[in-house]
């Protein structure tokens, strides 16, 4: 089958690289690239533990094909820490207040928040509910992770921070 050039921005490093028009994301992604934070879990689009960011959108990754990105600029969890000794408030906020336990649907709900806080700084618990609403956590039942994107809004209001 014949591949094709993919060109994109990963966490603001450049990939180029080849791939079959057939090959998802998600594959693209872990396989080729090593980026395996974007987690695989229904592969329906349902779950949102494959959701990485395009042009600051939350996206499925299971429901993407790799040439869609080319030209694209995408942000998955590896990015989303500024350094690597340093976390990001949401991430530091979901260890803190105890949002998360086995961890599978986290990268997809920090990086569905990471989208909510860009477009609403000081979300209600409603509006956090609705937004994370495509995020699936079969451990949590959810109120410490609605109440780390909430603390993790005020800190970044707080510090006047945009990361």
């Amino acid at each position: 089958m014949t591949r094709h050039e993919i060109n994109v921005t990963i966490n603001g490093r450049q990939y180029r690289g080849a791939a079959e028009p057939r090959k998802l994301l998600t594959d693209y992604l872990r396989d080729d690239l090593g980026l395996t934070g974007t987690h695989v879990g229904c592969e329906h689009g349902v779950c949102g533990a494959c959701t990485v960011l395009l042009e600051d959108q939350p996206v499925r990754a299971c429901l993407m094909f790799a040439v869609q990105v080319d030209g694209g600029e995408l942000k998955t969890i590896e990015g989303l820490a500024p350094n690597a000794t340093e976390l990001h408030p949401l991430q530091q906020k979901f260890w803190e207040l105890h949002g998360l336990q086995c961890g599978f649907c986290t990268p997809g709900i920090l990086l569905t928040a990471v989208s909510l806080l860009k477009a609403n700084p000081d979300p209600s618990e409603q509006e956090v509910r609705e937004w994370i609403s495509g995020n699936l956590c079969r451990c949590t039942g959810y109120a410490n992770i609605i109440k780390a994107i909430q603390e993790a809004a005020k800190l970044l209001r707080e510090t006047g921070t945009e990361r």
